[in-house]
């Protein structure tokens, strides 16, 4: 609990008033420190100059933090809180609520807010096509925060597959790589062999060594005389 020194007792005030004057409401003081912690900012924060502050995920916010300040899960029971301490909805598109005395780095200022009473300037009860604007609004942030979810599950699946896909194809290459590179390796065996074949045995002409067509030659001649 904190405890802050408002003002000062005076003639007209008792001093049990006093005490509830000075100090800040354990439901305020809580509210503030989850608000101003920098490791909450993307569920609740203040606005950009710190004059409100904004609930962004209604459902991360009833399911994590509220039963950790509160002991209870109930997003419309913490409304109804910030209402009784004249808290005020300032925005239609979002959770974003503000009070004078509500304000980033003036922890002082909490204990000059009072608590109203019931019999007096009482929160308007909201009539039941508020209630069910407001029920449908945190509807709509926990199934938007549940396809998100699903959202990136399937994102997750889908690149995997494709990730499968390119691996299949990474193989096939590699292997008709391997299938060049070995071709490659004996098509340069086979003209090395012809080389050496070409040292030793001479040129070929449509298939024939020449040499072969020579001593073809020289026999026929040899014939020759011999008949002569």
């Amino acid at each position: 609990m904190m405890m802050e020194v408002c003002d000062h007792p005076s003639d007209e005030k008792s001093l049990a008033e006093y005490v509830r004057n000075v100090t800040a409401s354990p439901f305020l003081v809580r509210t503030y420190m989850v608000v101003d912690d920098p490791a909450t900012d993307e569920v609740i924060s203040w606005n950009a100059d710190g004059t409100t502050f904004i609930v962004w995920q209604t459902a991360e916010f009833a399911r994590d933090l509220l039963p950790t300040l509160f002991k209870h899960s109930n997003f419309s029971s913490f409304i109804r809180q910030l209402n009784t301490y004249g808290f005020r909805k300032v925005a239609t598109s979002r959770w974003e609520f503000s009070n004078e005395m509500f304000r980033k780095g003036e922890k002082d200022q909490l204990c000059e807010i009072r608590r109203r009473r019931a019999c007096q300037n009482a929160a308007p009860k909201l009539s039941d096509h508020q209630h069910q604007i407001s029920d449908e609004d945190q509807r709509s942030s926990s199934t938007s925060s549940s396809s998100e979810y699903t959202s990136l599950i399937c994102e997750n699946k889908r690149l995997r597959k494709e990730n499968g896909v390119l691996n299949f194809e990474l193989e096939i290459t590699k292997k008709k790589c391997k299938q060049l590179l070995e071709l490659v390796a004996v098509c340069e065996g086979d003209a090395e062999k012809e080389e050496e074949n070409y040292e030793h045995e001479g040129p070929m002409l449509f298939g024939v060594r020449l040499m072969e067509v020579q001593r073809g030659l020289d026999h026929k001649k040899r014939k020759r005389v011999e008949v002569n």
